[in-house]
């Protein structure tokens, strides 16, 4: 009988580490999904980056005279790509570009010539391509966020991330009012 109780106690430790062991697995999975993803939003927005001095030197020889829009696009930017910035600070940064490239993308339709510049054009493009992927991985990262969020609060992530050490909580990437007016890009 003293066999019996001692061999079910093991069973039941073996399964009690094992649920652990899982539950703990599938924190790490999570968490690091929920970085995987911040790292697509990362090298979407570089890219953004990327095409915006490109625009402002486009647009900057048809509407030289605009120059506080084009200097805020510039300084919008260089504060988009600070490092230091966290998840908030980054999407805050980033609905001031927005909002700064939303008055670029506008100079385009003041200036005909602007708007008739096939570079200008294709920029235009490859930047309405990267707010669709910007949109995109935007989402993906919320949804791992959103899972995370779920598997540390609910039983039984709740109990093994407090014995585990706490993994912490995600912030969202979420767009201000000056990203949900993204530059409208038209074509002639």
């Amino acid at each position: 009988m003293g066999v019996v109780v001692g061999g079910i106690v093991a069973v039941l430790a073996i399964a009690l580490v094992w649920w652990v062991v899982r539950t703990y697995n599938r924190l790490v999975r999570l968490r690091n999904q929920t970085q995987a993803s911040w790292a697509q939003i990362d090298v979407q927005l570089k890219r953004r980056h990327e095409l915006i001095p490109n625009l402002v030197e486009g647009a900057r020889g048809y509407a030289a005279h605009e120059r506080e829009t084009l200097e805020a696009v510039v300084t919008a930017r260089g504060a988009a790509t600070d490092a230091g910035l966290g998840v908030v600070g980054k999407a805050a940064a980033e609905d001031a570009l927005t909002a700064s490239l939303g008055k670029l993308i506008a100079l385009g339709e003041a200036y005909p010539q602007l708007k008739a510049d096939r570079h200008f054009a294709t920029l235009q493009t490859e930047l309405a391509t990267a707010e669709d992927k910007i949109a995109y991985a935007r989402q993906f990262y919320n949804s791992a966020v959103q899972s995370y969020h779920t598997a540390l609060e609910s039983f039984p992530g709740n109990l093994v991330s407090q014995i585990g050490g706490a993994h912490g909580r995600r912030e969202y990437f979420e767009a201000g009012a000056a990203a949900q007016d993204a530059p409208q890009v038209r074509f002639a």
